[in-house]
């Protein structure tokens, strides 16, 4: 894709559209594609909160601009029009089909444990260095294959690895919890996250910063922010190891990333709490303001789960030896984790995409504020295409994977330019991506002179001399 492509003007969906989603946030239930911005509060999720009757005006914005300096569009089409577009077939699921890509993950997984652990031995190798980086080897394949499985639990917590319930239920919860992810506390704020993408007040999910929240982080004042030299790249490759290796379980301990209006939640539960370690906002803790009142059976579910699977490693670490198990098991996980976050990180951090506040927020606007990659056979075929097809994810989280591909050709003419991917250089591109995203998308901010609704259209900026530079704004009180 070339420098990045503008985007564009949302009309909002009537009552009719909202018809043609369905679902709630509830456990039993997933979440489809709602057409408003749930304004009562910064934690709901139900649809119910998610209708109104009162669809966003069509406005006229001013220029927009984006990280690459190219001019910007706010979307224009319809929910409908995208559920219209896709093949009625892209929506039906298949238990057996489903099923089978678990096999295959599963017999991956030990099929390459069974051949390292046999012969990738002192006996059949001697050199003490080629064993380490064979089982170096190890850890990489199976973290790739127990991504797979990862993202098979994923379909699962959407809704569309069965038409059942029961069984997406049933086997995300199995599957979450052996690569210890809290199942039903995931899919409810995954849930939150769907629902308020871009939305600078509610989304869950690699929300940026705002320029004033970079300039407190920084000890500086907002307008200063145009005026500091570059930061070094020692820092942001400090920043980026950080994020890959402890990024997953700090969102889950302190909902990093995640948005902080919890005082707004509706039921008063986020009274008092704030993100952060021991800030009572975390992915755990039944009064946890991410979620609502009657999900504390769910989250009590999430943590027997991870009980279980933690019980289940103790007992193997103390049959087979920690270190063994540290090989085997533990840093595949963390490879697990470093692509769990990488991907999410590049599916919604890119110069080409906004962030609205919540007055200019809808859905349409949101799930087009999303971009698609490529990672080549590997993403295509062991992370099952969740690199690849995540704007259409987006718009209908309900589709399988493996009719993904097509559902997202038929998208594309009812997106037009607004539709984003980044397929240069496929596998290589996306890992290039991640010092790009790191270096040009370091808050967000409102295009250099923006009023009225204009304002409430922000792109990221940076302090690196990459891209369209920050305003200069004047300081407070001049």
């Amino acid at each position: 894709m070339a420098a990045g492509e503008s985007s564009g003007v949302a009309a909002a969906n009537n009552a009719s559209q909202r018809k043609a989603v369905n679902g709630d946030s509830s456990v039993s239930s997933y979440a489809a594609s709602p057409v408003d911005s749930p304004r009562p509060s910064a934690s709901s999720t139900s649809l119910s909160s998610l209708a109104s009757d009162a669809a966003l005006p069509k406005k006229k914005y001013g220029k927009l601009i984006d990280t690459y300096g190219n001019e910007f569009e706010v979307p224009d089409f319809t929910i409908k029009e995208i559920r219209d577009a896709i093949p009625k077939h892209c929506f039906e699921r298949s238990n057996l089909r489903s099923f089978s890509y678990v096999a295959r993950d599963i017999a991956l997984l030990a099929t390459t444990f069974y051949i390292w652990h046999n012969y990738v031995t002192p006996e059949n190798i001697p050199s003490k260095a080629a064993r380490v980086v064979l089982w170096g080897v190890y850890t990489f394949l199976q973290g790739l294959f127990g991504t797979g499985i990862w993202v098979l639990a994923h379909e699962c917590g959407h809704g569309a690895f069965s038409a059942s319930k029961t069984v997406c239920n049933v086997t995300g919860w199995f599957l979450h919890s052996a690569l210890l992810v809290p199942y039903y506390s995931w899919q409810l704020s995954h849930s939150k996250h769907h629902k308020a993408t871009g939305n600078m007040d509610r989304d869950m999910v690699f929300l940026p910063r705002t320029r004033e929240q970079q300039a407190t982080r920084l000890g500086k004042m907002a307008h200063e922010l145009s005026e500091l030299g570059e930061e070094t790249p020692i820092a942001t490759l400090i920043h980026l190891i950080g994020q890959q290796l402890i990024g997953w379980w700090k969102y889950l301990l302190t909902n990093v990333t995640g948005h902080n209006n919890h005082e707004k939640h509706r039921e008063g539960r986020g009274k008092g709490k704030k993100n952060g370690f021991r800030g009572g906002v975390n992915h755990f803790d039944p009064r946890s303001p991410l979620y609502e009142n009657r999900d504390a059976w769910a989250i009590v579910m999430s943590d027997i789960g991870i009980a279980c699977a933690i019980s289940i490693l103790v007992y193997l670490c103390k049959q087979f030896g920690t270190s063994n198990m540290f090989v085997w098991y533990f840093l595949p996980y963390m490879w697990v984790n470093h692509w769990l976050v990488a991907i999410t990180f590049l599916q919604h951090t890119d110069p080409s995409l906004p962030h609205y506040t919540d007055e200019e927020w809808d859905f349409v606007r949101g799930a087009a504020a999303t971009i698609d990659r490529e990672f080549g056979f590997i993403g295509r075929h062991l992370l099952h295409g969740i690199i690849e097809t995540h704007v259409l994810h987006h718009y209908v989280s309900s589709i399988p994977f493996y009719n993904a591909d097509e559902a997202t050709e038929a998208i594309k003419p009812v997106m037009g330019k607004h539709y984003r991917a980044d397929v240069k250089d496929g596998p290589v591109g996306f890992i290039k991506s991640m010092w790009k995203a790191a270096r040009w998308c370091q808050w967000v901010e409102p295009t250099e002179g923006a009023e009225g609704p204009t304002k409430g259209v922000l792109f990221f900026r940076n302090r690196n001399g990459l891209g369209t530079a920050p305003a200069k704004i004047a300081p407070v009180g001049k």
